[in-house]
């Protein structure tokens, strides 16, 4: 149920994308989403899911998973069968992991809209989902490396949601602006999307999939205090959006005048992806407060961005990679087992990672197949 949850999140970000594009895109955009899903499904299953969860069969001891197909096999294996629990999962097991690597790649999506070919975006996309976002999860998720030191990422602040913010982050700056984004005197010329209803309706289909997100990454439901864990997050998970919601419209009020939609939804998202790297622990005005900061952040970082000249189409970038970067550091705030360092570390290592694998990716693209229409 929890992957049914994460998986209409698809229908979020593809609803989110489309209602923030000009009409002229919007085809464009949807044809994007639904072959990046189908797409990560695949490379899921024939090379991801066994780097990401190599068990006993490390290519690189702690850094680099295993190679092959995965192989589902029934719960209850028999004795002389254990073995092959290292290279098996159950199909609930396999599916709800998959979804939060379609979810990396939809991050992208957004950022780079609107000026970003078909297939070279595809391919990127293909390599994401296969390779770099497996090898970055596996450090932590699969038993790595920063397993061992003590870093700690419930449901994917910085193991998917940064992961995304990095590569569209690095595919932004190698892409360019959109024509006519920043005129010839540094000024940043607004190009509005085409239906804030399609962007509120995905939104909301974001923070609904967002239960299953955190909720089922508790990863069981068999006992009374599983239960009630699970409760605990939705509760954190909701009021955390709020929170962002709240301190987004607050400080547009109080620096711009007026209440501007999009912030109010990105402040959502961004509360959204701060408490998922800790969605049990806080105490929930710690989860408020957790939340808040994450509007605040996007608020701060989305003309930030265009001071830069990066042109981010949907704000993916503040929502998932900046909230994202602080839903990390904060989790040793409200957890006392877990330390900052860590966390940092988790944090720089993911980030030099996926921006140089990206950086080689997007470039290889640029030099062959071209990255921009001609037209």
């Amino acid at each position: 149920i929890g992957g049914f949850l994460v998986m209409w999140m698809a229908a979020g970000f593809a609803m989110l994308e489309a209602g923030l594009v000009r009409s002229k895109n919007v085809t464009m955009q949807l044809t994007k989403n639904i072959a990046l899903f189908a797409i990560a499904a695949v490379m899921y299953y024939l090379i991801c899911y066994l780097i990401m969860y190599p068990g006993d069969g490390w290519t690189i001891p702690g850094w680099l998973g295993a190679f092959g197909v995965a192989v589902l096999e029934p719960v209850g294996l028999a004795p002389d069968k254990a073995d092959a629990l290292d290279y098996a999962s159950t199909g609930s097991d396999f599916f709800f992991q998959l979804m939060f690597c379609a979810t990396t790649a939809s991050i992208v999506s957004g950022t780079l809209a609107e000026r970003i070919k078909l297939w070279p975006f595809l391919i990127f996309v293909a390599v994401l989902t296969g390779v770099i976002y497996p090898i970055q999860g596996s450090w932590e998720w699969g038993t790595g490396w920063l397993d061992d030191m003590g870093f700690s990422d419930f449901a994917g602040s910085t193991l998917v949601h940064s992961t995304g913010g990095w590569a569209a982050l690095v595919g932004a700056v190698i892409l360019g602006a959109r024509a006519g984004k920043f005129g010839p005197d540094g000024q940043v010329n607004a190009l509005p999307g085409s239906n804030m209803a399609l962007a509120t309706l995905g939104t909301f289909i974001l923070w609904l999939g967002w239960f299953g997100f955190n909720g089922a990454s508790q990863l069981a439901m068999g006992t009374i205090a599983d239960a009630s864990s699970v409760s605990k997050i939705f509760v954190n998970t909701n009021l955390a959006a709020c929170g962002g919601v709240v301190a987004a419209i607050i400080l547009n009020q109080v620096f711009y005048g007026k209440v501007d939609l999009t912030m109010a939804l990105n402040g959502a998202l961004a509360g959204l992806v701060s408490i998922t790297a800790e969605p049990l622990t806080p105490a929930i005005w710690q989860a408020v407060v957790i939340g808040a900061v994450g509007g605040v952040i996007v608020v701060f970082t989305v003309p930030l961005l265009d001071k830069m000249k990066i042109d981010d189409v949907v704000g993916a970038i503040p929502v998932h990679l900046f909230a994202g970067i602080w839903g990390t550091l904060v989790v040793a705030w409200t957890n006392p087992e877990v330390s900052i360092v860590p966390q940092v570390t988790g944090v720089i290592a993911v980030g030099i990672f996926v921006s140089l694998a990206s950086l080689i990716m997007w470039l290889l693209l640029a030099a062959t197949i071209g990255l921009r229409p001609t037209q």
